[in-house]
């Protein structure tokens, strides 16, 4: 188990903000992941991860990003058909640096686009910011079995595994 947690902002704010956002959503899920904690941010988006180390100790730090950087990954869950896409993708030149589910995420997206949905199969939820689109993709298994709660409050755009990372911020709840 892992918890995610992050932003989009319409607008721009000074990135030191950015982290105190982060550090405070991902500070509620330390239980989900205790064993290391890893964020991105640029301009528009913030991604924060808490882990919990069970495949590849060393290399498995999120959130993993692509060969060129500008496309993120953070994620709760598995990937069960993750050797078999591996295979797939390294057949169309895709080059992978560590043996996490995770970064098969990323190279899914690059090969596929949001598409890449479509051939993950498990228990999962994620969320992919690529940069020169200015797009994020939320996802999450069909069956919900990994959770991601969303909402949009002044102009962001925040979501995380938990609805406590959200109030954290003071978002008001329902």
């Amino acid at each position: 188990m892992c918890g995610i947690a992050g932003f989009l902002h319409a607008g721009g704010r000074p990135p030191g903000q950015w982290q105190a956002t982060l550090e405070a959503m991902t500070r509620t899920l330390v239980h989900r992941g205790p064993d290391d904690e890893g964020y991105y941010l640029d301009d528009r988006v913030g991604l924060g991860h808490r882990r919990l180390s069970v495949v590849d100790l060393e290399t498995g730090r999120q959130p993993i990003g692509n060969e060129t950087g500008d496309v993120w990954v953070i994620a709760n869950g598995e990937i069960y058909n993750d050797p078999q896409l591996r295979q797939v993708l390294a057949s169309k030149a895709h080059r992978f640096r560590t043996r996490s589910d995770s970064e098969t995420i990323v190279h899914a997206y690059e090969e596929w686009g949001p598409d890449c949905v479509q051939h993950l199969r498990g228990m999962f939820a994620f969320a992919l910011w690529d940069a020169r689109r200015s797009r994020l993709l939320l996802a999450r298994d069909r069956l919900g079995k990994k959770p991601l709660y969303y909402t949009i409050v002044g102009g962001r755009l925040l979501f995380a595994s938990e609805i406590k990372a959200l109030l954290a911020l003071g978002v008001p709840s329902r």
